[in-house]
């Protein structure tokens, strides 16, 4: 590990950033260009501690999941975050798999989109990044364990993972899973990870097994959605999912059509979505930020 390096790359790599570029607030007049350490640290999910260790070239050797957040918080390129991972002493992310790296240009997309629930996702169900109306809607996926962000893992295993949906959509949302991931496993079959998680799903979900008997196959693509919202209702939104050139990294937006109550209720959860709320004994609610 080159403490040295790593620090100078991560301090170039903050400053080179303004907040609007990573969809933060302008905020008070800045003394210095860029982003601030704990803009970095909470953009990559650390603690502003660590991070400042890393840039004065005293902190740990970090883990190559902390590693791929830096990278993402950083809007770095492909080439520069193989290059953050040579400086910290280890090899960068095959890019013959379905990457954890997020291209910043994607990101950027996220982070300027106010007014629709959008994530980026892999082809095989694991959420990358979520814009702060994602998060109002489904929660902060990312706040949970590694093994815990991959949607497709989290329907079938999780009784968590299905609360959002109507009871009677259930079924279809199971088959559109399990066609599309055997879609996935099959224009991959050298990629260990689909096969990984098609073998877990037959083995613990006797409904994934019987579905991926049918040998449905089906890819994602644009669809009508229906979610039960603890705050707002209900909520009947529009999917599209957009490609990157590669097909590995899917760019999901929810929208509602205007003028519907749908709309109305998508705008009201913009308003609510920085809020955790929760029924009281007297059968009302109070507000706690998150």
């Amino acid at each position: 590990m080159n403490r040295l390096e790593l620090a100078d790359f991560l301090r170039r790599g903050r400053t080179r950033l303004d907040p609007s570029d990573v969809g933060l607030a302008p905020g008070a007049r800045r003394r210095t260009p860029g982003l601030r350490r704990e803009e970095v640290a909470s953009l990559a999910g650390m603690s502003v501690d660590y991070y400042t260790r890393l840039e004065q070239a005293r902190g740990p050797r970090p883990s190559r999941q902390m590693l791929t957040a830096l990278a993402r918080a950083l809007r770095l390129t492909d080439d520069e975050r193989d290059h953050l991972f040579h400086l910290a002493g280890e090899e960068p992310p095959r890019r013959d798999t379905a990457s954890p790296h997020v291209r910043p240009g994607l990101l950027l997309i996220l982070d300027r989109l106010h007014d629709a629930p959008a994530l980026v996702v892999t082809d095989c169900g694991e959420v990358l990044a979520q814009n702060a109306l994602s998060r109002a809607l489904s929660g902060d996926v990312l706040a949970l364990p590694p093994r815990e962000r991959n949607f497709v893992r989290r329907f079938f295993l999780d009784p968590a993972g299905r609360e959002l949906f109507l009871p009677e959509d259930l079924p279809e949302h199971a088959r559109v899973h399990v066609a599309n991931l055997r879609a996935v496993a099959a224009a991959r079959p050298d990629d260990p990870e689909p096969a990984a998680l098609v073998a877990e799903l037959r083995a613990a979900s006797e409904e994934f097994a019987r579905l991926w008997d049918t040998h449905e196959v089906a890819v994602r693509r644009a669809s009508a959605k229906r979610f039960r919202h603890p705050v707002v209702g209900l909520l009947e939104l529009d999917c599209e999912v957009l490609l990157t050139d590669d097909h590995r990294h899917h760019l999901v937006l929810h929208t509602a059509r205007p003028g519907t109550d749908s709309h109305e209720r998508l705008q009201l959860l913009r308003v609510v979505g920085v809020q955790d709320m929760t029924t009281t004994d007297d059968g009302g609610t109070r507000t706690r930020d998150r």
